[in-house]
């Protein structure tokens, strides 16, 4: 399905400074193992919703050619890409994101993520955000400004590896819905909600 069966592709033919929806358009390119962005002009895309959904075949993303300073929608962006065993955010510019959710889902190649980069003082949904990120051994949460989420719905879901988790920087004041949020977390020895409002 999808474009699976590409092995190679080369965008330097494509002129997208003028689109502003990227989304889905890697979706399922699951034969992919390297992915050059480079020739992407993204500086007016609002849109990478499920951008490289289910490309399980990369091994490596580097995303420092894109431009996502008026990118809006981030949900998805890496669902499904299994094989990635790490991912550098710091290109990233998502201060005008207000959705992520399942953006990490699916991810169970990442041994580590430094959420650092990422700018979520405008996100109000992080449903699924780390969902089946099993190779996940430690999440800081430090960086994570989550004072407009409302939704949190299975965020941390199928996280089997984590051990421990520090729940005190998640400001969780506007949060309507916490459903399956540590569902099947089975590695978790112990943990406190009391950071939890």
């Amino acid at each position: 399905s999808y474009c699976s069966g590409l092995t190679s592709l080369d965008l330097t033919p494509l002129d997208t400074s003028k689109v502003t929806n990227m989304g889905y358009m890697f979706r399922s390119c699951s034969g992919l193992t390297s992915l050059d962005l480079t020739p992407l002009d993204t500086s007016n895309v609002t849109n990478m919703d499920s951008m490289f959904c289910g490309c399980s075949g990369l091994t490596n993303l580097d995303l420092t050619p894109l431009d996502t300073s008026k990118v809006k929608y981030m949900g998805y962006m890496f669902f499904g890409c299994s094989g990635l065993t790490s991912l550098d955010l710091t290109p990233l510019n998502t201060s005008n994101v207000t959705s992520m959710s399942d953006m990490f889902s699916g991810c169970r190649g990442l041994t580590s993520l430094d959420l650092t980069p990422l700018d979520t003082s405008k996100v109000t949904n992080m449903e699924g955000m780390f969902s089946s990120c099993r190779g996940l051994a430690k999440l800081d949460l430090s960086p994570m400004n989550t004072s407009k989420v409302t939704n949190m719905h299975g965020m941390f879901s199928y996280c089997s590896g984590l051990t421990s988790l520090d729940l005190t920087p998640l400001d969780t004041s506007k949060v309507t819905n916490m459903g399956y949020m540590f569902r099947s977390c089975s590695g978790l020895t112990s943990l406190d909600l009391t950071p939890l409002d």
